[in-house]
């Protein structure tokens, strides 16, 4: 496996690459979430290309950037483990170099949720992903599902922008308890981390009451609102019963429809979702 820095060096690998080349971007301090996106690129594609940045313009000004956690030579081992062709560690001043100016950004997608919550988020998420498409040339990327609106916004920046990139959305991977996978899940203390499960079970709550035949979005929203009450610890940011594509909140359930939230549990954020029809 090729541990590469510089965008040279990148380039160079990359054209000795013949076949599908498979993308997994992380920020590192990688969890069996990411390990499973590299299995999956590594069974579908001839080529698999992992990068680890901690990109500082999805952070907003009172965000965890400094705190972030990061382990690059645990990650490197995990990585070499699956047998990835190479990894990219590209730095800031790669990345954003003096006098960098150009912006990517999605519109209406990133307005709700996420995007309400942390206003900058998107613009530095769909910039560096655009940067690093750009780098590796892949013909496919792959994404988790716990981030759900970051992928539905990147469905629509590779639409957008014409990249001849197929986007693989994998299934949330989760702890037994039903807690999804996630690097901030270090953060929480362990009276938090016994509380976490709350997200959970709001979730699959309104799962439940959808199996049923209940189709009236509101009531799937009061659900998840009633289930997280009664976790004194949680703190909601948001729930949202909107279509899978648009993000548009729903008064009736149709088609394919994203149930998701964040919660704040002491000072860790938290989001989840699951994915209906």
């Amino acid at each position: 496996m090729k541990i590469i820095t510089s965008l040279p060096d990148l380039r160079a690998a990359r054209l000795s690459m013949q076949g599908a080349v498979g993308f997994v971007p992380t920020m590192g301090f990688l969890h069996e979430g990411h390990l499973t996106l590299i299995r999956r690129a590594k069974a579908e594609c001839n080529h698999v290309i992992v990068s680890i940045f901690v990109n500082p313009t999805q952070f907003g000004a009172n965000e965890d950037l400094s705190k972030y956690p990061r382990d690059l030579e645990r990650d490197l081992n995990l990585i070499s483990a699956l047998e990835a062709d190479a990894v990219w560690t590209p730095t800031n001043e790669i990345m954003y170099p003096k006098g960098f100016q150009t912006w990517v950004e999605v519109d209406a997608i990133t307005r709700p949720l996420e995007g309400a919550m942390r206003p900058t988020h998107f613009k530095g998420v769909t910039t560096i992903v655009a940067k690093l498409f750009n780098a590796v040339q892949p013909q496919r990327a792959y994404f988790g599902q716990k981030d759900a609106q970051q992928a539905a916004v990147i469905r629509q920046m590779t639409r957008d922008l014409n990249f001849p990139i197929e986007i693989i959305v994998c299934p949330t991977v989760r702890e037994t308890d039903g807690l999804a996978m996630s690097s901030r899940n270090k953060y929480l203390t362990g009276e938090e981390r016994a509380a976490a499960t709350i997200l959970f079970r709001a979730l699959s709550a309104a799962k439940d009451l959808y199996e049923g035949g209940e189709r009236n979005a509101e009531k799937l929203r009061i659900k998840m609102r009633e289930i997280l009450a009664s976790e004194p610890r949680a703190q909601v940011q948001y729930v949202s019963c909107a279509d899978y594509d648009s993000l548009e909140e729903l008064d009736v359930i149709q088609g394919k429809t994203l149930l998701s939230m964040a919660v704040m549990l002491g000072k860790t954020r938290l989001i989840d979702n699951f994915v209906l029809g």
